[in-house]
């Protein structure tokens, strides 16, 4: 079961992380074509909203860290066929897509569990 309290807060979050890694990327520079932009903010928010709506019962970092993996593996494929478009190997850009999207999994997570309270409820 899920309180709309934390699915808010996780969405919320995620919109709030997939801006500031376009800024991050971004370089204080609009580099970004505008389809990664959004597709960075999308996908973001997607980690938000599926560690809000989640049922996996885990420790809320390693929640935080698969959910944050599972949602951004397809992002870390297509980044890294753009790969000649950055100074980053294919392989590189991949793994560091996905070590990102991990970090941004704990930090939706940390906010959503522990500075908000809002953790997952358990079903009796």
């Amino acid at each position: 079961m899920t309180s709309v309290k934390r699915v808010i807060i996780a969405t919320l979050m995620g919109i709030v992380c997939g801006i500031v890694c376009v800024l991050l990327a971004s370089g204080g520079v609009n580099t970004l074509p505008d389809p990664v932009k959004l597709q960075i903010i999308l996908n973001r928010t997607m980690i938000g909203f599926v560690i809000g709506m989640s049922a996996i019962k885990l420790n809320w970092a390693l929640h935080g860290i698969l959910i944050g993996l599972l949602i951004g593996l397809p992002v870390a494929v297509s980044s890294s066929m753009g790969a000649n478009l950055s100074m980053m190997t294919p392989q590189l850009l991949f793994l560091s897509t996905l070590i990102i999207s991990a970090i941004y999994g704990v930090v939706i997570e940390l906010v959503t569990s522990i500075i908000f309270g809002a953790k997952q409820k358990t079903v009796n």
